[in-house]
């Protein structure tokens, strides 16, 4: 059964008092002289600023920070979502709309005290939560971040925002630190997370990492104006050709995890990047092809999060439907 946790308070704030955080943080730095925290393990000295798959060393880069109103309404509510975005990833997806940052690497090098400023700007914007965007390869730096913000302040709820390419035992680390996950379910199969992501094995893991987030975070559970506390969303991006293999995905959340799971099915794919190089995805996604997705998530009953509404235009992550969508 998932944890049952207080959720009048972040999370971290007891971490941080009862030393967890900190061993955490001294855990996951060991992991990065000779890197291992994500499943490409690299084992480069990022210590000393080598630099493996994800082009990062020892600093995080960041690419930018806001109140983001572009996110599920459970996360952006009404003042936004304090979302930072990381540059660079340790996946390589060919059709990613971020990819000038997560596959090019724009963005800066920032130090610790820096990123710990940008969570309490946030914060002193009257954002619900620190949105975590691509964390995954800057863990560490993020951890150690979050300690130097909490002895300055902070006190609101952390969103880890991630493809859903990790390592178990990494994410077994998060219990009692990240009070909201918001993973992608991306790929049921692997020949096509190998062959558009360049992300082996990403199922297997992915599927792992899942059950841990809800083991540690459960159900969504929403404040008295629908803005998450604690808990899981679980993301499904729907490709074309359902590459993303969504019937094999809701199967699994409806029977190794709950029916009352948030999903939030994402409809705005678009051939950005490198996708024009690959005709499977050179292309929208249709109407049709998210109506199935859509049935298909209700065939399993599940029956809570977020659709795209092709005619309402409902725009929870920041793209109008209208134009993303068209029949052919």
């Amino acid at each position: 059964m998932p944890n049952r946790s207080r959720i009048n308070k972040p999370v971290y704030l007891e971490a941080f008092e009862n030393g967890s955080l900190d061993k955490a943080i001294d855990r996951l730095f060991k992991e990065l002289e000779f890197c291992s925290i994500c499943p490409r393990k690299c084992k480069v000295n990022r210590i000393k600023n080598e630099k493996g798959f994800c082009k990062t060393g020892l600093k995080p880069k960041v690419y930018s920070y806001m109140a983001h109103q572009g996110e599920e309404p459970a996360i952006s509510g009404i003042k936004g979502s304090g979302t930072i975005f990381f540059a660079n990833c340790n996946m390589g997806c060919l059709y990613c709309q971020n990819y000038e940052f997560s596959q090019l690497g724009q963005g800066r090098e920032v130090e610790f005290e820096d990123l710990a400023g940008f969570m309490l700007e946030l914060q002193g914007m009257g954002c619900h939560n620190i949105n975590l965007v691509t964390p995954t390869h800057v863990l560490p730096q993020i951890l150690k971040s979050l300690e130097i913000a909490i002895s300055a302040g902070l006190n609101i709820p952390l969103v880890y925002n991630t493809s859903g390419y990790e390592l178990p035992e990494i994410i077994k680390l998060l219990d009692g630190i990240i009070d909201i996950y918001l993973p992608d379910m991306r790929y049921a199969d692997e020949e096509f997370s190998v062959k558009f992501s360049n992300a082996p094995g990403y199922p297997k893991y992915n599927r792992k990492i899942i059950k841990e987030m809800y083991r540690q975070a459960g159900i969504a559970r929403m404040d008295e104006s629908g803005i998450i506390e604690r808990g899981i969303i679980i993301r499904h991006l729907v490709l074309p050709n359902n590459l993303s293999g969504t019937e094999k995905i809701m199967k699994f959340i409806a029977e190794e995890l709950s029916r009352d799971t948030y999903i939030s099915l994402m409809s705005q794919y678009l051939p950005y990047h490198r996708a024009a190089e690959f005709k499977e995805i050179n292309r929208r996604l249709k109407l049709k092809e998210y109506k199935e997705a859509r049935e298909i998530m209700e065939k399993y009953g599940l029956g809570k999060g977020w659709i795209q509404e092709s005619y309402g235009l409902e725009r929870f992550a920041g793209v109008n439907i209208k134009s993303v969508l068209k029949d052919e």
